[in-house]
This record gives C-alpha cells, sequence and structure tokens, in this order.
C-alpha cells in the first residue's frame, strides 16, 4: 500500500517517490456496491492510480480492494479486517494448506465463512457446495433473487429485478460470525493494520 501523496506523481520523477508500507490483512474482501462506484465511477483518483499500479504486479487482484479502502478517507473507518477464509493449515505453517475435501464439509459450513481453500481438481465437495450451498445446477449459473422461473427447470430464464437480494442459510451464517467480530470490542483497532 502507499500513502496518497505518494501516487500524485508525474511520469518523469523517480520511484524513490513511492514509499511503500505493509498492509497486514486478508487478500479476500466482500465490498459494497457504494465500494465498486466509487472504484468504477468515482471522481477520485486513487482507484484508477492503484489499479494501473496492481496491473503490473503478481497478484495484483488480491491487494487491490484492501489497498483502496484502507487508503481511501470515505472507507477506511468501515473495513472489518477478518480472513472470513476456511483453510486447514499444518503446525507449523506450509507454503500452502491442506486440500478440503467431502470430510470437511460440515466444519467449513459451521465456520460461517464466506471463503474457502484449498481443493483439489473436481474434488466431489465442489458438487456437494454447488448443490446444497449455491443452489447451482451442472452447467447453470448461481441463482439469485433476479431468477423467477419455475423450479426444476433453470429458473434463471425467467429474470426479475436484479438488485433483489434474498438471504440464504449461508448468509445467515455469515451474519453470525460477522456480528461476533464486531462485538469483541477489537475490530475498530484492527481496521487497517499498518507494519512500519
Amino acid at each position: 500500500m502507499f500513502p496518497e501523496e505518494a501516487l500524485l506523481s508525474s511520469g518523469t520523477e523517480t520511484g524513490d517517490l513511492l514509499r511503500p508500507f505493509s498492509y497486514a490483512g486478508s487478500s479476500l474482501s466482500i465490498v459494497s456496491r457504494q465500494v465498486v462506484e466509487f472504484c468504477v465511477l468515482g471522481t477520485d483518483n486513487l482507484p484508477r492510480t492503484l489499479l494501473m499500479y496492481f496491473s503490473n504486479t503478481q497478484s495484483g487482484h488480491l491487494n487491490y480492494f484492501p489497498t483502496v479502502l484502507c487508503n481511501s478517507h470515505q472507507f477506511n473507518k468501515t473495513v472489518l479486517n477478518d480472513n472470513l477464509l476456511y483453510a486447514i493449515v499444518d503446525k507449523p505453517p506450509k507454503e500452502q494448506p491442506q486440500f478440503l475435501g467431502p470430510s470437511d464439509y460440515v466444519l467449513m459450513i459451521e465456520s460461517g465463512a464466506a471463503f474457502a481453500t484449498r481443493f483439489q481438481l473436481n474434488d466431489p465437495v465442489l458438487n456437494r457446495i454447488d448443490t446444497e450451498i449455491l443452489n447451482r445446477g451442472p452447467g447453470h449459473i448461481v441463482p439469485g433473487g433476479w431468477c423467477l422461473g419455475e423450479p426444476g427447470n433453470d429458473t434463471c430464464l425467467v429474470w426479475g429485478d436484479a438488485d433483489v437480494v434474498r438471504p440464504g442459510s449461508g448468509a445467515r451464517r455469515l451474519e453470525k460470525r460477522i456480528v461476533g467480530l464486531l462485538s469483541n470490542g477489537t475490530f475498530r483497532r484492527n481496521r487497517c493494520v499498518v507494519v512500519e
């Protein structure tokens, strides 16, 4: 991440104006519509400058939203810094977490995590997630509140209002986890952690 004043340099200046600092937090983000509109439609130069920078870095997609959010006066106080990722990590930690499989399904779902990693290609647990959690049929998109078709067929053949959101059981689990994070009294201190 970069301080905002470091991003305002002309093309003729040297790179020593970019004084990086480290952000300690998750690279996985759930963002609001307002954040997306700020990045796409906003008049602030920060999101576009960071997009140009991160398009030339390895894994830029993992760092873009945390960097925009933590350097934006409009959104930096709205950050809830938690991984929201379910993973099984060896002790001591190795470079990659363990692969998740069918035996990990119940704990993964009960965790309330919005994300999970690491899966083997074509593992049967992925089909179970598609069917039981996402209500997604083979070869179809995940049906949302805008899908008005008859159950049993492709419900998304008939569309309604794309702004309709109907929370399911996964949303209730995620809500429970987020309420727990907000009620423990530490979330304000951990919004955007800068490591010197």
